[in-house]
């Protein structure tokens, strides 16, 4: 870890991702800028991979050429974003969360490497390195590899893409207990930090469903996150395409 590494910052992406993603709707964009966050997104998870992939190297580089690494300071960054990105369902914020796990265990492997060092192992530090590098390209790698799905419109997943989002769950409980409903499809777009909804449904035989039924249905399912910004339920005769899970 002597050699130190260059400081790429995801909270940038928070910022300037949040910031065009309040624009309005415009001629170009007609559904707004809410993918500006998952740009973020993308951006702090190539940003966390970067940095794996330096240490790896760093770490190899150092033991190849047995160099002999100068003693440098380190810097402890707390664990608080982890806890909040999820109630938020920020995975820019967690894979910022992700960044500042890599620096305290970089401190820490630079830490277990000075003690090596001092008792005159001067691998100490560079095997340190990549026993914690490999834990930190997983997760840029992870995190990038949620990225591109999250651009591609993968099912919406919990922010570290471990599982399937628990509100899917939440809107079809909601669906499957609206009158007049029989079979029904959800999709569920991650905008960022935003959700879009949408629901095809069958009206149950010999029954029409009225647009007062739907609207209602429409604020039923809005009300369950803050953060579902659009519903969107369409009437058919038939779901056309179902995919088995």
């Amino acid at each position: 870890m002597g050699r130190g590494h260059a400081v790429l910052d995801p909270a940038t992406g928070i910022l300037v991702g949040r910031r065009v993603a309040r624009r309005q709707p415009n001629e170009h964009f007609p559904y707004g800028y809410p993918r500006a966050s998952a740009v973020g997104h993308l951006v702090a998870a190539t940003a966390l991979t970067v940095v794996g992939a330096y240490l790896v190297f760093d770490g190899a580089t150092v033991l190849l050429a047995q160099e002999h690494p100068p003693t440098g300071t380190v810097v402890l960054l707390g664990r608080a974003k982890l806890e909040l990105a999820p109630v938020l369902h920020d995975k820019v914020l967690h894979t910022d969360a992700e960044m500042n796990k890599a620096d305290w265990l970089t401190a820490t492997a630079a830490i277990l490497g000075i003690l090596g060092i001092g008792v005159g192992l001067w691998w100490a530090d560079a095997v340190a390195a990549l026993a914690i590098s490999g834990s930190v390209l997983m997760d840029g790698w992870k995190s990038l590899r949620g990225a591109v799905h999250d651009l591609m419109d993968v099912q919406v997943t919990t922010v570290d893409n471990s599982e399937p989002l628990p509100l899917l769950d939440r809107i079809e409980e909601t669906v499957t207990a609206a009158s007049g409903v029989g079979d029904f499809s959800i999709r569920v777009r991650d905008m960022g930090h935003l959700f879009h909804v949408e629901l095809r449904v069958v009206p149950e035989p010999a029954r029409d469903l009225a647009v007062d039924d739907i609207e209602a249905l429409c604020r039923r399912v809005a009300a369950l996150d803050e953060q579902i910004e659009d519903v969107l339920i369409m009437p058919v005769r038939r779901i056309p395409h179902r995919v088995d899970t």
